[in-house]
């Protein structure tokens, strides 16, 4: 709606997870990316990302995904992890591409058939990496047991797949109360939210990737951009979002401070009665 007067190419602040262009690389960022690379790529039987909601957990793992070789595959992405035990096994199962039969199976089946596709996979040189988003919501202590189980899994002393646990930071104290799987991380990730010259930096970042060929948000804003949204990504693409709009409709020549805290207050924040 606004593209046009802004001069932009499309949106810079939509939450596209998919779309590479926009991927910011922070410091934070940066780093995850190489923790989690190296958890992968040595065969590692898991790692953990954590971070803020809105932080760009989810993006950093679509990175990973297009930064890794092909031999790392399949990568499969459960986004929805809380599901008793069995139907988890299944879902992973049949996004593994783990062949299966049509009638429906019991626990032990499912798991035969991972560990059956598992094997085949590591025996062509190649390593599945098992992606679980929101695994801080899971409280079942039969899905940590199943998810604990994939870990067994082995071709020629190695680990046969790599589990990446992808949650918000109560993740983080959930692995202290099980030791067991704790245990078994390579790696652990912690995203930070931005500073408020990495607020900036973003900004531009994704309004240059958007084809803009003048400055629409005035420098001395950055730092009522970061009280505003805490420097989180999601949060920062909502308000910036929303401001393009708002300039637009007010036939603004650029967007300060003052008008980012008036889109905050009316569309934004949500004020009870």
């Amino acid at each position: 709606m606004y593209e046009t007067y802004w001069q932009l190419d499309r949106r810079p602040f939509e939450n596209n997870n998919s779309d590479v262009r926009f991927y910011y690389p922070s410091e934070s960022h940066q780093g995850a990316m190489l923790k989690l690379r190296y958890a992968v790529e040595n065969r590692q039987t898991a790692a953990l990302l954590s971070g803020a909601s809105g932080s760009g957990k989810t993006m950093l793992i679509g990175q990973l995904r297009r930064h890794l070789g092909k031999q790392y595959c399949p990568l499969v992405h459960l986004v929805f992890p809380q599901m008793p035990a069995h139907a988890l096994l299944a879902y992973l199962a049949d996004e593994l591409a783990a062949p299966g039969q049509s009638t429906p199976e019991n626990i032990e089946q499912t798991v035969r058939r991972i560990q059956a596709f598992l094997s085949q996979n590591a025996a062509q040189n190649q390593h599945a990496v098992v992606a679980i988003d929101e695994a801080h919501l899971i409280d079942d202590t039969r899905v940590w047991e199943a998810l604990r189980l994939l870990l067994n899994f082995q071709s020629d002393g190695q680990a046969a797949v790599t589990l990446l646990l992808v949650g918000q930071p109560a993740l983080l104290a959930q692995m202290d109360r099980m030791p067991a799987m704790e245990e078994r991380l390579g790696v652990k990730c912690l995203l930070r939210p931005f500073s408020v010259d990495e607020t900036a930096a973003y900004v531009n970042f994704r309004l240059q990737a958007a084809g803009a060929k003048q400055q629409i948000f005035e420098p001395a804003g950055m730092e009522t951009l970061h009280a505003l949204t805490r420097g989180l990504a999601r949060q920062i693409n909502r308000l910036c979002d929303l401001a393009l709009l708002v300039g637009f409709a007010e036939e603004r020549r650029a967007i300060g401070a003052d008008q980012l805290e008036a889109v905050a207050e009316e569309l934004v924040t949500v004020t009870p009665e």
